[in-house]
């Protein structure tokens, strides 16, 4: 009867090792998810996070849809007009029509836009391929 006694209790604390093995297991995947959300950064910041998934926010002063342009890109640029912008938000020919009009609806508009900052021509960019990536700020 001994025998069984012990196993019961070494099965008991098996059970409560392994209910405390998956507790810690699901808080630390919860808090790595809560931090794998983007930065947040202004347009003037951007420049110093090149290469980080981020989320760049700034007011819409310039958009230039480059028609016959090679990719047919929309260029919007944040809080400083073209050629002296700070940051640009770029949509490619192929994916604008999921953003309809971007010329009308961002236009004025305070805008934030989340994917990876890269730099072209020393400028930071982010290349949205999907509307959700931006919002429209109230």
């Amino acid at each position: 009867m001994g025998v069984r006694v012990n196993e019961t209790l070494c099965e008991g604390e098996t059970v409560r090792a392994f209910r405390f093995v998956m507790f810690v297991t699901l808080w630390l995947a919860a808090a790595s998810a809560a931090g794998a959300q983007a930065a947040h950064f202004t347009a003037k910041e951007a420049k110093n996070h090149v290469g980080e998934k981020a989320t760049v926010c700034g007011k819409v002063v310039g958009i230039h849809f480059v028609s016959s342009g090679k990719g047919q890109p929309t260029f919007v640029h944040f809080d400083q007009p073209y050629p002296d912008q700070i940051f640009t938000l770029v949509i490619w020919g192929s994916d604008r029509p999921k953003f309809g009009r971007p010329e009308e609806i961002y236009r004025d508009r305070n805008l934030c836009v989340t994917g990876k900052i890269t730099s072209y021509l020393g400028i930071p960019e982010i290349v949205a391929n999907n509307p959700n990536q931006v919002q429209v700020q109230k």
